[in-house]
């Protein structure tokens, strides 16, 4: 066991108390696939180069859509010549709960194979919170033979490319005690899927990539009230940390047997959606409700913050991942961009998302350059002011991306807003699928110069028409 004492300090006790087992030995991707949450270990930026559309419509620059069986907040991730994704059906659930793992050909939108999942235990009750995160809001992982799908209560699931299953392992039976369900994706390292099952177990889970095996597993508190997806970040000496983002906290782990190697405390908070990014060596937060923004260089020992953080504020995010790029880390909640010089911390602008030819009205002005930080997602909705007007809609679930220099983002009504990366804010344009209705809560994945998008209706392939 791994023990940090400090007596005044609970969370750190949280983190401290973080349990060993094992160890294990290079999941591959192409520069155009995204074959996780928000791609390359979880960056939100494209690694290829190649030109993304600016506009879109169902008439303009739309290469395919493809109808859903049901909802999800899952991405989409894109494997070679395939896009993958989750969904979940049920008139009545948990009674008759359906999860669903689609295989989509990526050029033409054709649905190649579908595989219905079906719970292996009673799930959790859909009702009050639970309702607005449902039963698909793991995004899955691919090495490029294989995907792994985490169900929550249902275990992750590992499939072959041909959408037969391999095997199925629990990670845990218990439940969020907000009722909010759980959302973390899985990630890929060496021969192990690394699972956050904050919900299910408080713990963070290190499964054989072949088996479904359990390698190591390190329980925690501090996990309680955490929703995000841990990221890996270079620690310098071929080493890598796995960084969570927990309440309060970045904690820095080996993956290899996820021990805990160093702890930095922010802002106490009360819970964590979003989770850490990582860029040349430097892991970054923006809190959650409560505050506690930092950049923390990853390879430290122990307590991390006077050796390794470089700075925290109170800069306040939401329930989407912030997107580092070219020295600027931007954030999104609540209808209002913030862009942050990812060196010092200080704000560089933060601007209310809006048409570019439509100039806010008084009530939606930009609020001074020294305020930073918003509500609850909700507060400051575009169209109802403050106070959460505008409903689910004007809400911002998904996460920020970017390509060919250009910044993507998703709010839950299907608005999605094109901005030009820089130090100066400049929206582009305003898109929409006017023929859809439904929730756009997930973050785009993109790849090749097409961007996918998904509803609880539809998958969308836009690309610049030849």
């Amino acid at each position: 066991m791994n023990c940090l004492k400090d007596a005044n300090a609970t969370l750190r006790r949280a983190a401290a108390a973080l349990v060993l087992v094992a160890s294990p030995v290079l999941a591959t991707s192409n520069a155009a696939d995204w074959s996780r949450f928000r791609g390359e270990n979880g960056s939100g930026v494209a690694a290829d180069s190649t030109p993304t559309p600016l506009e879109w419509s169902e008439s303009k620059n739309l290469k395919w859509s493809a109808p859903l069986p049901g909802p999800g907040k899952s991405c989409p991730i894109v494997v070679g010549d395939r896009v993958i994704l989750t969904c979940w059906t049920g008139e009545n659930p948990p009674d008759d709960l359906k999860r669903h793992l689609l295989c989509f050909d990526r050029n033409t939108g054709k649905e190649l194979w579908a595989e219905e999942i079906a719970p292996t235990t009673p799930d959790e009750p859909f009702r009050e919170m639970f309702t607005e995160n449902g039963y698909a809001s793991h995004t899955p992982a691919s090495d490029g033979e294989r995907i792994f799908a985490f169900f929550g209560l249902g275990g992750v699931v590992a499939f072959n490319m041909d959408g037969n299953e391999q095997w199925r392992e629990s990670v845990g039976k218990g439940t969020d005690p907000n009722r909010w369900g759980s959302a973390s994706s899985p990630i890929l390292y060496k021969d192990l899927v690394i699972v956050t099952a904050a919900s299910e177990s408080t713990a963070i889970v290190a499964l054989d990539k072949k088996t479904g095996k359990e390698v190591w597993r390190q329980e925690g508190e501090g996990l309680q009230s955490t929703w995000g997806t841990p990221v890996l970040a270079d620690a310098g000496d071929g080493k890598q940390d796995l960084v969570m983002a927990v309440p309060g906290e970045l904690w820095g782990m080996n993956p290899d047997t996820g021990k805990l190697r160093w702890y930095a405390e922010g802002s106490p908070s009360r819970n964590i959606c979003c989770s850490a990014v990582a860029s040349d060596g430097v892991a970054y937060v923006v809190g959650g409700r409560d505050g506690g923004s930092m950049a923390v260089r990853a390879g430290g020992k122990g307590d991390a913050r006077e050796s390794q953080m470089l700075w925290s504020n109170n800069s306040r995010g939401g329930i989407g991942t912030p997107v580092v790029t070219d020295g600027l880390l931007y954030s999104i909640t609540g209808g209002v961009i913030t862009c942050l010089d990812a060196e010092t911390g200080k704000q560089v602008y933060e601007k209310r998302l809006q048409a570019p030819s439509t100039p806010a009205p008084p009530s939606q002005a930009d609020r001074p350059a020294e305020v930073q930080g918003f509500g609850r997602p909700g507060e400051y909705a575009q169209g109802g002011g403050g106070g959460g007007g505008g409903g689910f809609r004007q809400q911002d679930y998904s996460s920020p991306v970017i390509a060919d220099g250009k910044l993507y983002f998703v709010r839950r009504g299907g608005d999605v807003y094109v901005l030009a990366t820089g130090r100066e804010f400049k929206p582009l344009a305003v898109n929409k699928f006017e023929g859809d209705d439904g929730d756009f809560s997930a973050s785009p994945a993109i790849g090749d110069g097409a961007i996918f998008i998904r509803s609880s209706n539809k998958l969308y392939c836009v690309a610049q028409s030849p």
